[in-house]
């Protein structure tokens, strides 16, 4: 079987979250943002109207500043997968 390209994977696990309906622990949450938001490039200033809200999504993306678009794309699924299933 060959394996599936990374994008298509990443999208799918994308979906998976976002359909999710248990409640995903706060940390994991974080991490996950963080990884999606290098996944695509995105670097733009937390959008919540709450301040602590941002400060904890700033430090998640802080922490993981040095990862590539490819590795936050495989982190982002791993974790998703041992999280969510």
């Amino acid at each position: 079987m060959k394996k599936k390209n990374l994008h298509i994977e990443f999208e799918e696990t994308v979906a998976l979250v976002n359909n999710f309906t248990e409640p995903i622990p706060a940390d994991v949450l974080l991490k996950l943002y963080a990884y999606y938001k290098i996944a695509n490039s995105n670097f733009d200033n937390p959008g919540s109207k709450t301040p602590l809200i941002n400060a904890f999504k700033a430090n998640a993306l802080f922490q993981a500043k040095n990862m590539s678009k490819k590795q936050a794309m495989k982190s982002y699924i791993e974790l998703a997968i041992k999280e969510l299933k």
